[in-house]
């Protein structure tokens, strides 16, 4: 049991009663599944990209109404706006009208959310936990989630970018490899040259002395036990978890998950304009042709696409759905999510012994 020594010590530390926290997936957290995560001993989670401030105070004060557990809130890190490209824009949306309702010509125009405000949401909220990805809380953010006993875990995906989290105060370090499901966490390293986690693991754990949190392709025993014999001290699913009756996603994206193999997904940018990885379907065969336009950056890419992903998950329709998914989404159990987290952590022990 030496080896789970440091899950124990992290558990200790967030009042978990195992090392297992659900990926914070945006617009794929409803609260149902982040509690019965929490109850089942692990720590739930919500990303709030998609919230306003009134919406995450919401979510949080629903959670506090189903668990007493530990919660975390993340975000990604705000960034300068991109240059438009108002001729390519208009060659996707002539694409996109092809898979769905038309397109409105100033579709590109939604502005963001408040980044500032969601962020003192967050810490309104007061919840375990505040994690970042694509990016680092400035040191006024950081200070302030100390002050109010929040802490920070900021995702990376290289060891340049684990440094870096670490020397701006991280508390611990959610390190993503390259088979994980939806976008990238990327903001120092080119996400194109991203890293697989069994290689990415023990290359942080070298060089940093923070804890760890494994995240990318863990879905059993097998792949959260070599997390941890690599030097992870607790693993974040994500995909793994959306079988779950809780998670009350499109049946469709659950049925793809459940057959997925990991060839069966791909890294594209063609949904947000953030590069992200999903479970091939006819949209993404389409787009990755020579005469098909370039996806435009984020978030104009994700405004002009939302008539298209609206529609593809009223009708149930893979063929056009953005359907995110890990390069383990096969390994994904359909049972309740207590049971989900429960379950996956007596096995490992049992391998521990």
């Amino acid at each position: 049991m030496s080896l789970l020594k440091h899950t124990t010590e992290f558990c200790a530390s967030y009042g978990l009663d195992v090392p297992i926290i659900m990926a914070p997936m945006a617009g794929a957290c409803p609260v149902g599944l982040a509690s019965a995560v929490s109850n089942a001993g692990g720590m739930g989670a919500c990303g709030a990209l998609l919230m306003d401030d009134g919406q995450i105070h919401d979510w949080a004060s629903q959670f506090r109404d189903m668990s007493n557990g530990a919660f975390m809130l993340n975000n990604w890190i705000e960034e300068p706006a991109p240059a438009r490209n108002k001729r390519q824009e208009e060659q996707m949306r002539a694409f996109l009208s092809g898979f769905g309702p038309d397109v409105a010509r100033d579709a590109g125009d939604a502005p963001l959310l408040s980044f500032d405000a969601q962020c003192q949401a967050m810490l309104a909220a007061r919840p375990t936990v505040i994690s970042s990805i694509m990016g680092l809380y400035d040191e006024d953010m950081v200070q302030q989630m100390k002050q109010n006993d929040i802490r920070w875990f900021a995702t990376v995906t290289s060891v340049t970018e684990a440094v870096a989290a670490e020397e701006a105060g991280a508390d611990a370090l959610i390190v993503q490899g390259h088979e994980a499901g939806g976008h990238r966490g990327n903001f120092l390293t080119p996400a194109g040259e991203s890293v697989g986690l069994m290689s990415l693991i023990p290359a942080v754990a070298d060089a940093v002395s923070i804890p760890l949190i494994a995240t990318g392709g863990i879905a059993d025993k097998r792949s959260i036990a070599a997390a941890i014999m690599l030097g992870a001290s607790a693993v974040q699913i994500g995909t793994g978890l959306l079988r779950a009756p809780e998670a009350d996603i499109a049946p469709a994206w659950a049925d793809a998950i459940a057959t997925a193999l990991p060839e069966d997904t791909v890294t594209t940018r063609a949904y947000s304009g953030k590069l992200g990885r999903a479970i091939k379907n006819k949209y993404l065969a389409e787009i990755q042709k020579p005469d098909a336009p370039d996806p435009a950056p984020y978030p104009i890419q994700r405004a002009l696409t939302a008539g298209m992903r609206s529609k593809a998950s009223a009708e149930n329709n893979i063929d056009m759905m953005q359907a995110w998914a890990g390069q383990s989404a096969r390994l994904a159990r359909d049972d309740e999510a207590s049971d989900i987290i429960s379950s996956l952590w007596s096995e490992v022990v049992a391998q521990f012994d």
